[in-house]
C-alpha cells in the first residue's frame, strides 16, 4: 500500500473501500476539540424526510423509498430504502429548476441506519452544473460503509472545505460524531459548491439484506485548515492521552520503553526466527518453505520449526515515503517548520511522483523522521532500527513487512519479505479499473526482458540469505473484477481495443483463430462482421458491455492465458536466479477467478490484500480449494480519538476497539487451513496531512507521528501472538 506501496482497497467489488465505519463521539473517546470550531451559518437541513412531499424530490433506482419512524435522528420522520436489486440500489435528490448554491457552506451530511446483520456500503456523490442543459456531471464517488444496527454520520466536503482541496483524504473534526466519506479511487479534484444540481446516495449490500434508512441530509459550515499541524506534527486543536507537547515527553517515553522491552524482550517458545520452538519439527531445507500439515498449510522455518507469519509493513523512513508530506502551496496549515539552518531542516525534501493530489511537485518535510532525531539524537537511524526491531520481538511480531528499510534485514533479528518491482519500458493493457496505472502486458518481448533484469537484480541480494522468507513481486495489479463483464473481463475489453501493435491482443487473435478456425464461426459466436482475422487484430474494436455466453467464454479463456503468461514469466525468473526462496505472488487488491487460480499454478504462496473488519470464512474457503498457501499481505483498521483525521480503510470508535478487532481478526486468519500468515500495514500513522503521493492520512500504525506506541495495539498484539501456534495446530 506505499504509493509505491501501491495499495488499493481489496474485494470483488468494483467499488472497493470496505470499511466498518462506526458512530463516534469525539468528547466521548478522550479527545476534546479546542479549536476550528464550526462558524456562521449553522448547519441547515436540506430534507429530514418529514413529509409525504419530501418523497417527491426523491427518484430511486433498485429499491423503494418510503417514510418510517424507526432510526429517525431529526424531525418526526426518516427515509427507508427498500432494496429490489440483490447488490445496488440508489436514491437521487434534485435541485430542481435550478441549481442549488452551496456556497456558504462547507459540507454536505447524512445519516444511515443499517438495520440488518450484515455491513452496508454507502456512498455519496454530487451533481455539478445547471440541471437540464447538458453540462452537468457527477462527482466521483466517496463511500464509507455502515457496520450492520449501527448508525453512522458522514460528511462530504466541497469547495475549499474538501480535504482533497488541500491534499489530504480526510480533514479536521468539524462536527462532534460526523466523520468523512473516504476518498475513491481517482477522485482527486474538489467539486465546486455554487452549482449542485443533485445529491445521489448509492448503497452496495448482500442479497440478503433488505433495507436502509437514511435521515437528516444537512448542509454543514465551511472549515478551515490554517495552522492545524504543530512541530510534532500533531493536531493542534485537540487533545488526548499520550498527546506530546514538549522534547522532554519524547525521551520520557523512550526511557520507559526500553525498560519494558528489557524485561519481556520476546515471547516465550520461540526460536531464533519466530518459529514454534516447542512444536513438531520437520525437515529444515536450510530456507524458508511451505508444508501441509494435517490439512493445514504452514510456513517452516530454516531450523525445521512450523512458522506463522505476522509481520508489519513499511518499516522505513527513506525520503518522500510514507512519512513525508507536501509544504508546498499549504504551510499556513503548520504552525511550525525548521528555519535554514536548523538541524531539523534536513527533514525536507522534494518530491515529484504524484499519484492524486493537487500538489504535484513540490517541497517535503518528515515530522516523524524529525520525531527520531529528538528522540534518539544525532544517530537517530541506526537507533531507530534497533528500537524498532526489538519492538517487533516483543510485541510478538516475526517477520518485517513488505515495503521496508533493507537495512534492518542484515541485523538478523527478524525474518523479511523482499520486495520486487518490475519497471522499464513495455506495452500495457487497460482493465477500465486500473487505479495505480494499466496492468503489464506480460506479452512483450520488452516486457519479459524487463522481468528478468529487474528480477535478477535484486533477488541476488537475498538469494543466500535464509532470513528472507521470500519475494512479492508487483503489488495490486489491474486484473479487474466484480459482477459485471465490463469489470470482469475488462483486461479482455482492453486488449480487443487496442491496435495490431499490442502484443496481448495478437496473443488473443491467435487463442480465438485456434478455437474458431474460420472468422466466420467467430462472427457468428459473437454477432460480428469482421472481415477477415487480420480485420480482427488490426482495428480496435469495443465489445457490447452484456456479453453473450460463447463470447464470456472466450473473455474467461483469455483472462486465464494472460495471468498464465504473466505469473510464469515471473516464476521462470524467480526460479532461475534465486532457487531458495519463495514466489508469494503480487498481491491480489482486485481479482479475478481466473487470475487468481494461474497464481496458485505458478506462485508457492498466493498473496491478498484485505481491508475487511473481520474474515468471513464462507467468503475466503475458495482458497481452499487452490491447494497452495496463501498469505494475507495487507491489513489495518483505524480511529480518529488520538487526533488523527482519517481510519483508512476500515474503520473503528477507539482504539480499545481497535486492538480488539486486531486479535479477531488475527484468530480469524488462524483458523483458515490455506492461510499461513498476515502482515499489518504500516508500522507508523501517515502523515496528518497526508502523505506526498496520494494524501492517505490514516491512523493505521502502531505507533503515531512521535514514535509514541499505541498501547492497546501492543498488547492486543502480544495476547494473540502468544496463542497463535496452539490455536493455529488445534493443540
Amino acid at each position: 500500500m506505499s504509493r509505491f506501496m501501491i495499495r488499493v482497497m481489496q474485494g470483488q467489488r468494483a467499488l472497493p473501500l470496505l470499511c466498518t465505519f462506526l458512530v463516534i463521539s469525539l468528547a466521548g473517546m478522550g479527545i476534546s476539540c479546542t479549536g476550528n470550531q464550526p462558524s456562521e451559518p449553522q448547519a441547515t437541513t436540506l430534507t429530514s424526510f418529514d413529509s409525504a412531499n419530501d418523497l417527491n424530490q426523491i427518484k430511486v433506482t433498485d429499491c423503494k423509498a418510503s417514510l418510517t419512524t424507526e432510526n429517525v435522528t431529526n424531525g418526526q420522520h426518516a427515509l427507508k430504502v427498500e432494496f429490489s436489486n440483490p447488490e445496488t440500489a440508489t436514491i437521487e435528490l434534485s435541485s430542481g429548476a435550478k441549481a442549488w448554491d452551496w456556497g456558504k457552506f462547507g459540507a454536505v451530511a447524512v445519516d444511515v441506519a443499517n438495520p440488518s446483520n450484515q455491513e452496508i456500503q454507502v456512498g455519496m456523490q454530487l451533481e455539478n452544473g445547471e440541471p437540464g442543459d447538458g453540462s452537468s456531471h457527477w462527482s466521483a464517488r466517496y463511500t464509507g460503509n455502515v457496520a450492520p444496527h449501527a448508525t453512522v454520520s458522514y460528511y462530504y466536503g466541497f469547495g475549499p472545505s474538501s480535504p482533497i482541496a488541500h491534499g489530504m483524504r480526510g480533514g479536521p473534526p468539524t462536527v462532534a460524531g460526523i466523520l468523512p466519506f473516504s476518498m475513491m479511487p481517482g477522485a482527486n479534484k474538489a467539486i465546486s459548491a455554487q452549482d449542485i444540481a443533485g445529491l445521489k446516495l448509492s448503497f452496495q449490500h448482500d442479497a440478503d439484506t433488505p433495507s436502509v434508512v437514511v435521515d437528516n441530509i444537512r448542509l454543514l459550515p465551511p472549515f478551515k485548515y490554517d495552522g492545524i499541524v504543530d512541530r510534532f506534527g500533531q493536531y493542534t486543536h485537540g487533545d488526548w492521552p499520550g498527546k506530546v507537547q514538549n522534547p522532554q515527553d519524547l525521551l520520557a517515553q523512550k526511557q520507559q520503553e526500553v525498560a519494558e522491552i528489557k524485561a519481556h524482550p520476546t515471547l516465550p517458545d520461540r526460536d531464533e526466527y519466530g518459529g514454534w520452538a516447542s512444536g513438531p519439527h520437520v525437515a529444515s531445507q536450510g530456507y524458508f518453505r511451505t508444508l501441509k500439515r494435517n490439512g493445514k498449510w504452514w510456513l517452516v522455518d530454516p531450523d525445521g520449526h512450523l512458522f506463522f507469519s505476522m509481520g508489519i509493513d513499511v518499516i522505513n523512513v527513506q525520503p518522500n515515503g510514507d512519512a513525508y508530506t507536501f509544504v508546498t502551496g499549504r504551510k499556513e496549515m503548520f504552525t511550525w517548520l525548521p528555519k535554514p539552518g536548523d538541524p531539523l531542516s534536513q527533514f525536507y525534501s522534494n518530491d515529484s511522483h504524484v499519484v492524486y493530489g493537487p500538489t504535484q511537485e513540490g517541497q517535503t518535510f518528515g515530522f516523524y523522521t524529525a520525531n527520531l532525531a529528538r528522540k534518539y539524537g544525532a544517530n537517530w537511524q541506526k537507533e531507530w532500527q534497533t528500537a524498532s526491531l526489538d519492538r517487533l520481538r516483543a510485541w510478538g511480531f516475526n517477520t518485517i513487512g513488505n515495503w521496508s528499510d533493507p537495512a534492518l534485514y542484515a541485523y538478523k533479528k527478524v525474518p523479511y519479505v523482499a520486495t520486487i518491482s518490475i519497471h522499464g519500458h513495455f506495452a500495457h493493457v487497460p482493465s477500465g479499473n486500473d487505479y495505480w496505472g494499466p496492468m503489464p502486458d506480460p506479452f512483450d518481448p520488452q516486457y519479459i526482458a524487463a522481468a528478468n533484469k529487474d528480477v535478477r537484480e535484486v533477488v541476488q541480494v537475498h538469494r543466500e540469505d535464509p532470513w528472507c522468507i521470500g519475494y512479492y513481486v508487483d503489488n495490486e495489479l489491474s486484473w479487474g473484477g466484480g459482477t459485471t463483464d465490463r469489470t470482469h473481463y475488462g483486461l479482455a475489453y482492453g486488449a480487443l481495443s487496442a491496435s495490431g501493435t499490442s502484443p496481448a491482443k495478437r496473443a488473443f487473435v491467435k487463442q480465438l483463430q485456434t478455437h474458431y478456425g474460420s472468422i466466420g464461426r467467430l462472427n457468428r459466436a459473437w454477432s460480428t462482421h469482421f472481415a477477415s482475422w487480420s480485420a480482427l487484430l488490426g482495428q480496435p474494436y469495443q465489445p457490447a458491455e452484456v456479453l453473450n455466453p460463447r463470447v464470456r467464454k472466450d473473455f474467461s479463456n483469455f483472462l486465464t492465458l494472460h495471468a498464465d503468461q504473466y505469473f510464469r514469466v515471473i516464476r521462470d525468473a524467480m526460479k532461475k536466479y534465486d532457487p531458495h526462496h519463495l514466489y508469494l505472488g503480487s498481491k491480489f487488491a482486485w481479482r479475478t477467478p481466473e487470475a487468481v487460480k494461474a497464481s496458485a499454478r505458478y506462485c508457492d504462496v498466493v498473496s491478498f490484500d484485505i481491508y475487511k473488519s473481520h474474515i468471513d470464512p464462507k467468503e475466503w474457503a475458495f482458497t481452499t480449494a487452490l491447494n497452495k498457501p496463501c498469505m494475507d499481505a495487507e491489513f489495518h483498521f483505524g480511529a480518529v480519538d488520538r487526533g488523527m483525521f482519517h481510519t483508512g480503510l476500515v474503520s473503528t470508535p477507539d482504539q480499545q476497539a481497535r486492538a480488539a478487532m486486531y486479535k479477531q481478526y488475527l484468530e480469524n486468519v488462524e483458523d483458515l487451513p490455506a492461510f499461513v500468515g498476515c502482515q499489518w500495514f504500516e508500522y507508523y500513522d501517515e502523515p496528518l496531512t497526508g502523505r506526498a503521493g496520494d494524501g492517505e492520512n490514516y491512523n493505521i500504525g502502531f505507533v503515531s507521528v512521535t514514535d509514541t506506541p499505541y498501547r492497546e495495539m501492543v498488547e492486543s498484539a502480544k495476547a494473540v501472538s502468544a496463542e497463535v501456534y496452539k490455536r493455529r495446530s488445534g493443540e
